[in-house]
């Protein structure tokens, strides 16, 4: 998963949390800059995975609304799938990694 793919994820999942959210409160959730979250707010647009909108009621009329499209429901399941598999073979690594070392010390692993 690329990191792009990553903040994409992370967009996905605090828009369909709090669709709501403005930009510069997802800028400051995602530690980027308020460039780069529109940057990859449009591209979820151009893709079809979110729709924005208007508040209808809001007397800030530039305030808007961030809705999962169904395409985009199906991608941020597909790259938590990606993610959650990726975390599973790092998991799996770091696991052999630590075996090794404790069977090169002769160290008993601690039963909890």
């Amino acid at each position: 998963m690329t990191p792009a793919e990553q903040a994409q994820l992370r967009i996905l999942k605090i828009v369909d949390a709090e669709p709501a959210i403005s930009q510069r409160q997802l800028a400051e959730r995602l530690g980027v800059s308020l460039g780069k979250v529109n940057y990859l707010l449009r591209a979820l647009l151009d893709k079809g995975h979110i729709k924005a909108g208007n508040f209808l009621r809001a007397e800030d009329k530039s305030k808007y609304a961030y809705l999962l499209t169904p395409e985009g429901i199906s991608a941020k399941l597909q790259l938590t799938r990606n993610y959650l598999a990726r975390k599973e073979q790092e998991y799996l690594a770091v696991k052999a990694e630590i075996d090794a070392m404790r069977a090169e010390l002769g160290v008993q692993e601690e039963r909890r």
